[in-house]
């Protein structure tokens, strides 16, 4: 996963145990967000700039805001099925 500067994965609480966040891979996190928790950040999900999340975050997910909120959902669960797979070769045409 990757994360920008001044990102904290933090745990929650003073109890034993099992406190701290599960990041899939993949995923990335903006600059100043807060994980917090023992929360699980789904495979190839993005955590906005500055967001605190508090509560799981589904893979493929785009979460954002105080306290993060989903604000994009995939419009698929097998994006590459829903992607143009053909050559055209007027596409690589820097004279179009």
């Amino acid at each position: 996963f990757s994360m920008l500067h001044e990102v904290t994965l933090g745990g929650s609480g003073k109890e034993g145990g099992d406190r701290h966040p599960k990041v899939g891979r993949g995923v990335m996190i903006g600059a100043g967000a807060k994980v917090l928790g023992n929360i699980r950040i789904g495979e190839g999900a993005k955590i906005g700039a500055g967001s605190v999340v508090l509560k799981d975050v589904p893979a493929h997910t785009t979460v954002a805001g105080v306290p993060a909120k989903v604000v994009n959902v995939p419009p698929s669960s097998l994006p590459a099925f829903d992607m143009i797979q053909t050559f055209d070769e007027d596409a690589f045409d820097p004279c179009i």
